[in-house]
C-alpha cells in the first residue's frame, strides 16, 4: 500500500466541465498539464496541475480516497470536494 502520492490535478466548478475536460484528456490525447495550465482554478494550474508529493492526511477525504486509491496513470473522477470538481492524475507512488 502506497505511503506517498505524486499527483497532478484540475480544480474546476462544475462536474460537466470535469467530464467534458476528462474527455479531452482521454479521447483526444490532450496532455493533463496543459489542459490544467489552460482550465483549473487552482493555483497549482501554473505547474499544470501538479502538487507534488503528499501523505494521507494533507488532502481532503474525498480527494485523498481517490489519490490513493486509484490506478496509476489513469485520469481519476471527477472528484467532488468543497472546493469544486477535481480530475487527478497520480503518476507515482512510494
Amino acid at each position: 500500500m502506497a505511503n506517498e502520492v505524486h499527483a497532478f490535478h484540475i480544480l474546476v466548478p462544475t462536474e460537466a466541465k470535469a467530464l467534458e475536460l476528462k474527455s479531452s484528456i482521454e479521447k483526444d490525447g490532450e496532455k493533463f498539464a496543459r489542459v490544467a495550465k489552460r482550465n483549473s482554478t487552482c493555483p497549482s494550474s501554473a505547474k499544470g496541475g501538479e502538487l507534488g508529493w503528499f501523505s494521507k492526511g494533507q488532502m481532503v477525504p474525498e480527494f485523498e480516497t481517490a489519490a490513493f486509491n486509484g490506478e496509476v496513470g489513469k485520469v481519476l473522477g471527477p472528484v467532488k470536494t468543497q472546493f469544486g470538481y477535481h480530475l487527478i492524475l497520480v503518476d507515482e507512488v512510494r
